[in-house]
């Protein structure tokens, strides 16, 4: 698959940890966790990046992306500061994918990882406000956590939850100033709950970027937060990473 030269995109320097370090940070930042997979490669303020494929794919993509984006910044991998890569929650084949690859990058050019919370970075991608995030974990669940947007950073006001999406909680105080995002508000059964219609907002199309991920990492690793490459694990949230055939059926699903 050919994809078309990728132009620098300049991006306001909204963060406020080092800001003379921040500006010669090299990251670059994996997402396979959603539906679209996403490479971004930030120098200081500057920031390149792909996305494509569909859930399934996205290990062919991925490390041709990689390549692609260190060549036309003229950067080996070995001249970064670190690798970030999506943490989860998320699709449990996806996490894998993203810390694999992190991991094989990461050790082979003696860099440290940052694991960035998914749910950070979709709640990051809309912009400062009050955000209440709400994925589909598949297998009748969803995960969810309500974040504070300011200033580029990101604060939890929740715990990260997973849960029937009927039993999804509304969000601290109510939920009148709340912006819904992520694919949980595209399930019935949440928008059904007698609370969701008095968001503020909903996006149920909105996603996870490695854009975004690499903006957390910046922050997170400024921050001291980065972690040795063999220690990488996902943020599962859960246990369970399937049904049985007896549980898919009963849910509705096929066999």
């Amino acid at each position: 698959m050919k994809y078309p030269p990728a132009r620098w995109a300049t991006e306001a320097p909204t963060i406020r940890l080092c800001p003379q370090l921040l500006h010669c940070m090299k990251l670059l930042a994996l997402e396979t966790s959603a539906e679209m997979a996403s490479v971004a490669l930030r120098v200081g303020d500057r920031l390149l990046s792909r996305e494509g494929g569909t859930p399934g794919t996205h290990a062919q993509f991925i490390l041709g992306w990689v390549g692609e984006l260190l060549n036309e910044a003229g950067l080996t991998l070995g001249q970064l500061d670190a690798i970030a890569f999506s943490a989860g929650p998320g699709s449990f084949t996806g996490l894998r994918l993203a810390v694999s690859v992190a991991q094989g990058l990461a050790l082979g050019a003696g860099l440290p990882l940052v694991p960035v919370p998914t749910l950070d970075a979709l709640a990051l991608g809309r912009g400062d406000g009050l955000h209440l995030c709400c994925v589909d974990a598949r297998m009748s669940e969803v995960y969810s956590v309500a974040c504070e947007v300011r200033d580029g950073q990101v604060e939890a006001r929740t715990d990260i939850r997973v849960g029937p999406p009927d039993s999804l909680p509304p969000p601290p105080d109510g939920p009148a100033h709340w912006q819904g995002c992520g694919s949980g508000f595209g399930l019935a059964p949440v928008m059904q709950l007698a609370w969701t219609s008095q968001l503020a907002s909903i996006d149920a199309a909105a996603t996870v970027h490695a854009r975004d991920i690499a903006r957390l990492g910046v922050i997170r690793l400024a921050a001291g937060q980065s972690i040795d490459a063999a220690l990488a694990a996902p943020l599962y949230v859960r246990d369970k990473v399937a049904q049985t055939t007896a549980e898919r059926l009963a849910a509705g699903g096929r066999a």
